[in-house]
């Protein structure tokens, strides 16, 4: 019997020793869970929340530009155009080129100023090319100087993105 005994011992897996758990929480009691479908007072809230918000946006959102307004912008952005083409076409032997040079930078200056600021312009095409185009002639004068003749395909690259934003213009965009 001895020898059962025994065995019934050697099979059994000693459970590991027992060591005292210590819990403490500060934080208050967690709320119930919540079901997993809308309240009818989530709902009625969402959608009183959501038409206040429609009926506000009204209110916030821009005025359209006027006729005058765009008139006015068509006119300033062609000036600019021309003013970047006669100073890209003038040869770097040419001893008006800085004061040239200055002009279109105190002109583009006031372009930027006046109209990127607004909202409505912010998405033509004609604005994001004029934009684009002035950045790489005032970066280029202000890295090198403005006697400094601008790379054949930098130049390239700014009359192509003039031309476009004339097509753009021209299309009201």
């Amino acid at each position: 019997m001895a020898s059962a005994s025994a065995t019934a011992t050697l099979l059994k897996p000693n459970p590991p020793p027992h060591k005292p758990v210590i819990i403490a929480s500060v934080s208050p009691p967690l709320p119930p869970p919540r079901r997993n479908h809308l309240i009818r007072r989530d709902f009625l809230s969402l959608a009183a929340t959501s038409t206040l918000l429609t009926q506000s946006i009204q209110f916030l959102a821009p005025a359209p530009a006027s006729a005058a307004e765009n008139e006015e912008y068509v006119k300033d952005t062609s000036a600019v155009i021309s003013k970047v083409r006669t100073t890209l076409s003038l040869e770097k032997t040419d001893p008006n080129v800085a004061d040239a040079v200055a002009e279109l930078r105190e002109a583009s200056n006031s372009w930027v100023a006046k109209y990127r600021k607004e909202k409505a312009l912010l998405g033509k095409a004609s604005f994001r090319d004029i934009y684009s185009a002035l950045n790489a002639v005032s970066g280029h004068y202000v890295s090198f100087g403005p006697t400094a003749p601008i790379p054949a395909k930098r130049k390239a690259r700014i009359l192509e993105e003039m031309e476009t934003a004339e097509k753009a213009l021209s299309r009201g965009r």
